[in-house]
């Protein structure tokens, strides 16, 4: 439930939505979906969070964080960081949640309402967190996907969970185009067919979303 003259603020974990969107089948178009949330309230700022890989000639996901930047999205990014762990197997690690809590906490004394685009419970301390500042909190993830995108305990604390699904026909990607189509400011670029994200963190391996964690560019944030 939006209330017209609210401050709404959006909070987006790139990879966590991007998974979610990729595991029901359809691609996000981030101008409509801005558009969307515009006309709910009074959007004071949107968010969008991603670790890049920037040790790369060409990494995939950039067309789509500059198009990003030049079209009304704050853009929070950092590098990842590559190791190796104990077993010789390579990691990629770029979590950006501590970003992004502190982000929604700075904020929280300029908005009314945050709509947090993650499935992600590590996030439930934060809700909680912000709730007792007078603010409520919508969380948009996904139940039908296999596995759900969405941390139960996540789901709970919030004051209200929209299911992506039934946005899809509102926030959908329709067509697609080239990510190098990313020179024109005014086309929003389409995923590219790999995914576009890493790994992130060795908790991944055990989550049943995740690709082949020895390929850096599996996909799907943890839930847990």
């Amino acid at each position: 439930m939006f209330y017209s003259q609210e401050r709404v603020g959006l909070f987006i974990d790139g990879s966590n939505l991007y998974a979610a969107a990729r595991s029901l089948g359809f691609d996000i178009d981030y101008k409509r979906l801005l558009a969307m949330f515009s006309e709910r309230g009074h959007l004071v700022r949107a968010f969008y969070y991603t670790a890049l890989l920037e040790d790369q000639e060409y990494s995939p996901i950039r067309p789509l964080v500059d198009w990003l930047d030049y079209n009304g999205y704050t853009m929070v990014t950092k590098p990842t960081k590559e190791f190796t762990d104990a077993t010789g197997r390579r990691k990629i690690k770029g979590n950006m949640d501590i970003e992004l809590a502190i982000d929604a906490m700075e904020m929280a004394e300029h908005l009314d309402h945050i709509v947090l685009f993650s499935g992600d419970g590590d996030f439930r301390r934060l809700v909680e967190a912000v709730q007792r500042k007078g603010l409520r909190v919508t969380v948009v993830s996904t139940v039908r996907s296999q596995p759900p995108m969405i941390a139960d305990e996540l789901r709970r604390q919030a004051d209200y969970f929209l299911e992506l699904r039934d946005l899809e026909d509102l926030v959908t990607r329709k067509g697609g185009r080239s990510p190098h189509d990313a020179q024109d400011e005014n086309h929003q670029p389409s995923h590219p067919d790999t995914p576009l994200y890493p790994d992130i963190e060795e908790e991944l391996e055990d989550d049943q979303a995740v690709r082949d964690p020895e390929a850096y560019l599996g996909t799907a944030p943890h839930n847990d």
